[in-house]
């Protein structure tokens, strides 16, 4: 069997890797996979006698493949999300398999992501979440090692963000909003109710809401059962930072459409801000909360 006829075999090995590299830095199932195609296109056409080394080849490719990708992406905002049909004709994306995609990655993290330039989100996940050296980093961005290193440094900061207050009181609002979090995404109203301050406020901005005018609910009851009108929402919000302390974002496809700010007192919590409005949203940090 020859060098060529070998390669979909050899190929398919990597896929899962290569598909894995395209969603992080695309934040996008459809065009992960679009990425891979047009990767294996390039492999097909070219001389696999010549490729010593396949697995490092392909990263190389899938990697420039994703980077002139999001060079040219106009906006994200303006993208639409993963519901339509494949240029090739494929198959539409399946939202159940996406929110996985964005479960097993992270929401907060693709957020950030979102964030960063090109070439910052490729030296970053390239080298922090696929141990690529930035030797060979570099010739993709066509900087020195140095310089590919200076990018990841930048982006690892704004990925891991900073918070004004101590670990300890971070881990305890950590600790608040997530079973927040849980109440909500189990439909547990007296769950709900017993972590919100009796004179609790929940404000969302006209973005925020169907009726696309502001909305303010006061009292712990009237905010649980706000929250759970919106449990249908929930399986595409994760914790995070906001602004340097435990919150919530809502990003379905990995692109944030809102979030959740909460202030907490002795254990309870007394307001919740929801933000959506777009020029609201590019003020808000967002960061990734560690593992606790």
């Amino acid at each position: 069997m020859d060098e060529s006829s070998r390669l979909p075999a050899r190929f398919e090995e990597d896929r899962t890797r290569l598909r894995a590299v395209a969603y992080r830095m695309l934040g996008s199932a459809s065009e992960a996979d679009d990425a891979v195609q047009e990767t294996w296109l390039r492999l097909d056409r070219a001389d696999a006698g010549e490729i010593e080394n396949l697995s490092g080849w392909l990263t190389t490719v899938i990697a420039r493949v994703c980077l002139n990708m999001l060079r040219t992406r106009a906006s994200r905002r303006e993208d639409p999300l993963d519901t339509g049909v494949h240029g090739d004709g494929g198959a539409r994306v399946d939202p159940e398999e996406e929110a996985v995609l964005a479960d097993s990655v992270g929401l907060a993290l693709l957020v950030v992501l979102d964030t960063l330039t090109p070439a910052e989100r490729l030296a970053f996940v390239l080298h922090d979440m696929f141990a690529v050296p930035f030797e060979e980093i570099a010739p993709m961005l066509e900087r020195t090692p140095a310089a590919a290193r200076q990018l990841a440094s930048r982006a690892r900061r704004r990925v891991k963000g900073a918070s004004p207050v101590p670990d300890a009181d971070v881990a305890r609002r950590r600790r608040v909003v997530e079973a927040f979090l849980a109440a909500s995404r189990g439909g547990d109203f007296e769950a709900l109710v017993a972590l919100l301050d009796s004179d609790v406020i929940l404000r969302a901005d006209r973005a925020a809401g169907p009726s696309r005018a502001p909305i303010t609910l006061r009292g712990a009851r009237n905010v649980a059962q706000g929250a759970s009108v919106a449990a249908e929402r929930v399986r595409f919000t994760q914790p995070a930072l906001i602004d340097g302390s435990p919150g919530l974002v809502m990003a379905p496809g990995g692109r944030l459409f809102l979030v959740l700010a909460f202030t907490i007192v002795d254990g309870k919590v007394t307001e919740i801000d929801i933000i959506a409005d777009a020029e609201r949203l590019g003020g808000v940090e967002v960061a990734v909360l560690d593992a606790p």
